[in-house]
């Protein structure tokens, strides 16, 4: 562990330059930059920061002069998939289905003739998502009665391999349903007394045709376990308007507002903007947030929904799975797929892309001491772009990542490394 590292001639992004003291972990101060540097080269004061790069820890005082790069919260991705993901293995040719019960038995098939264990393939997906600057991010991982607790506990044995360069929130998934699956519903009890952090459902109508009973059973369990609500929801118009009155109802009975999420909300899409503002007041006043990865079919109006001040956020959902061959981690790109789907072009616009992969991403799943400023955690990302939105719009090479103010991934186009003496040295241009 650095016992302090200094980040200087950084750019916010409300465009102020700044220079960070990090110990301990943590954002100490956050000052006006001394000099104002020109973007170049990243500078580097540190004996042995090669190794720092390497290896992403180095140990005494360390120094880095950004040049005037952005420095965000890392990214936060709000909804993945890490034990279905095919990435570490040979590939596989996409297997479709129209409905989510074709996919969901297609996936089965798959499953059962990999010869790469979860574990590993997990893994290598987590590793990737570092390098592109995540620090947090929730995984719903299946359980069924085929699987049972297998997946669980490869994702939670990951969980805590991570824990010093990536924050995993586990949630128990029903993907088989729960009504559908007899038993399933016994599984995510033993699923959540062996550690998941929180317990999802699947399209309680569409998948189980039986939205009261779906219902009852998570959040029963989730009231009785003190856990957060994550349910996949896929169904379109009035079913899906249903449903949604009945998560904010039972959201505003166990007393879980702020901890529950609609992931997806397709039916968003579908039922018209004016009535889509309806849902969002409703889900900004009892607490419940809606995840979208900007799909290529209906997704909810973001906009709109923001407006009533209902949280929308972002996730990767599947990369390079049964279920999706694309994907690569990198939330940056998920947010650019959103601003597309959403027609954003303007700086603003571009600006909430990015915030559905940072903060508003951070609310939903509830990171604390998230952000760029004094107390805050040091999970930051050095990328070298001129501001929020072109983060968005074009695709930064150069990152530098931290997680609890330690280095743990460096991509740099251009560095170069100063004798301590020389420290304050603008950083000269590649």
């Amino acid at each position: 562990m650095y016992e302090s590292l200094r980040l200087l001639n950084g750019t916010l992004p409300d465009g102020s330059r700044v220079d960070l003291t990090i110990a301990d972990g943590r954002i100490r101060c956050v000052a006006p930059a001394k000099e104002p540097a020109e973007r170049g080269s990243l500078a580097i004061a540190s004996a042995g920061f090669e190794d720092a790069v390497r290896t992403g820890a180095v140990s005494g005082e360390t120094s880095i002069d950004l040049g005037g790069r952005l420095v965000l919260p890392a990214l936060v991705n709000g909804h993945a998939h890490l034990d279905k993901t095919f990435v570490g293995s040979a590939w596989q040719p996409h297997r479709p289905g129209t409905t989510v019960g074709e996919r969901v038995t297609a996936e089965r098939t798959i499953r059962d003739e990999l010869d790469v264990p979860v574990a590993k393939r997990a893994d290598a997906l987590a590793a990737a998502m570092i390098g592109f600057g995540t620090g947090t991010v929730r995984t719903h991982v299946d359980i069924d009665p085929a699987v049972g607790l297998t997946s669980l506990q490869a994702i939670l044995d990951l969980q805590d391999r991570l824990r010093d360069t990536l924050r995993l929130q586990v949630v128990a998934f029903p993907q088989s349903g729960i009504i559908a699956s007899p038993g399933v519903g016994a599984l995510l009890e033993d699923a959540l007394r062996a550690g998941a952090d929180a317990i999802g459902g699947l399209d309680p109508i569409g998948f189980d045709n039986d939205a009261e009973g779906h219902l009852d059973t998570v959040f029963g369990l989730a009231a009785r376990y003190d856990v957060g609500v994550d349910i996949h929801l896929h169904d379109l118009g009035e079913p899906a308007r249903r449903q949604y009155r009945m998560i904010a109802e039972r959201t505003r009975r166990h007393g879980l507002s702020g901890r529950v999420v609609v992931s997806h909300a397709y039916g968003l899409g579908s039922i018209g903007v004016d009535e889509a503002r309806r849902v969002g007041a409703e889900f900004a006043a009892t607490g419940v947030a809606v995840m979208t990865n900007g799909p290529a079919g209906p997704m909810p109006p973001v906009l709109a929904m923001r407006g009533e001040g209902a949280t929308v956020f972002s996730g990767s959902d599947n990369i390079r799975d049964a279920w999706w061959p694309y994907g690569d981690g990198d939330m940056l790109a998920v947010a650019r797929q959103v601003a597309y789907q959403s027609n954003f072009r303007t700086d603003e616009e571009l600006g909430v892309a990015l915030d559905l992969v940072t903060a508003s991403a951070a609310r939903a799943l509830g990171v604390e001491a998230y952000g760029v400023h004094e107390g805050a955690v040091a999970d930051l990302l050095v990328i070298d772009s001129p501001s929020p939105a072109a983060a968005v719009a074009a695709h930064p090479a150069s990152r530098l990542v931290l997680h609890g103010g330690r280095i743990v991934a460096a991509h740099l186009a251009s560095a170069h490394v100063l004798a301590p003496s020389t420290l304050g040295v603008m950083a000269t241009r590649p």
